[in-house]
């Protein structure tokens, strides 16, 4: 059913004349008459009756009516959802615990007058293919993998660079360390089952063992931090990796330790990303937010893939 017809139907049943119709629509009479021949053809009915005081509705014209402004109503609800500025503003991040995840919240509590929907998509290929098609208008990633640069129509820009802590349980041998360097966790089982070929963490991890010979398992499936949280508390053997602004709770029994890691200091690097198109106006406002505190440039006891440093 054309949408063009349905509109030009309400629009004589609300001026009641063809030609007051076609200079509300800024149409012809001829393309109003047109559209409603085109309406009743579609429906099988006739809408008007033709009087010298203009258009009068038929009986199914009167039934049509309520129906044909259901359907403008809903036609406008669609266009706006997905019209820039009249919905949310639509960002990634990789999980609601991490440090992205904790700048959205400050995002939205400087800006609290722009709608965000935040979820959580997976891997990096994903939330490009769902920046260029508009499903998202931004998504939080650690970019340029080896052999995986971004498409040209995608922009990035580093906006956190977020050291890792060693967690460990009270009985594992470096529970009680005020910290740790990068040497001495070298034949330490660091249990990661949040590791996921293909991804860019995992990419990040690789080149974490490769440089400095550590020893990361992913072994087993990923039930959540909560198991995590368990498995590193009652097993002296295993530790993990956490990121400085992950949020955790864990049961006071647990004796969790969080330990700095030092020379040098593994740091993730997180970029937002976006399509360079994208007109949603609250996007500048986002990308002037996260530069309004920039990271840190890299310092010299601090390590992140070469593929990952700023150019």
């Amino acid at each position: 059913m054309d949408l063009e017809a349905v509109r030009t139907f309400a629009a004589i049943a609300e001026a009641g004349q063809f030609q007051k119709a076609a200079v509300d629509l800024s149409v012809t009479q001829q393309a109003v008459s047109k559209r409603i021949a085109a309406l009743e053809r579609d429906l099988g009915v006739r809408l008007f009756t033709r009087t010298p005081r203009g258009a009068e509705l038929t009986i199914d014209g009167q039934a049509f009516l309520p129906h044909a402004r259901e359907l403008l109503r809903v036609a406008e609800r669609a266009v706006a959802s997905v019209r820039a500025g009249r919905r949310p503003l639509r960002v990634d991040v990789i999980n609601s615990r991490g440090a992205v995840s904790g700048l959205m919240r400050g995002f939205h509590r400087s800006h609290p007058d722009i709608d965000l929907d935040v979820l959580m998509l997976f891997d990096i290929d994903t939330a490009v293919a769902a920046i260029r098609s508009g499903t998202i208008d931004a998504s939080f990633r650690a970019v340029a993998a080896p052999g995986r640069p971004l498409p040209e129509d995608i922009e990035s820009v580093r906006v956190l660079d977020e050291p890792l802590q060693l967690l460990t349980g009270p009985d594992h041998a470096l529970a009680d360390a005020g910290s740790v360097t990068v040497a001495e966790l070298v034949g330490h089982r660091i249990w990661m089952p949040g590791i996921a070929p293909g991804t860019e963490w995992g990419a990040y991890y690789a080149d974490l063992v490769a440089e400095f010979g550590l020893t990361i398992e992913a072994t087993g499936p990923n039930f959540g931090s909560d198991v995590l949280l368990d498995t590193i508390a009652d097993t002296p053997a295993l530790a993990t990796f956490m990121s400085e602004r992950t949020r955790l709770v864990w049961p006071a029994g647990h004796g969790l330790r969080r330990i700095p890691v030092t020379d040098p200091t593994p740091v993730y690097p997180h970029s937002l990303l976006w399509h360079r198109d994208n007109p949603h106006p609250a996007l500048p406002t986002l990308r002037a937010h996260l530069a309004a505190a920039p990271a840190d440039p890299a310092a010299p006891d601090t390590w992140t893939p070469a593929w990952a440093l700023p150019h």
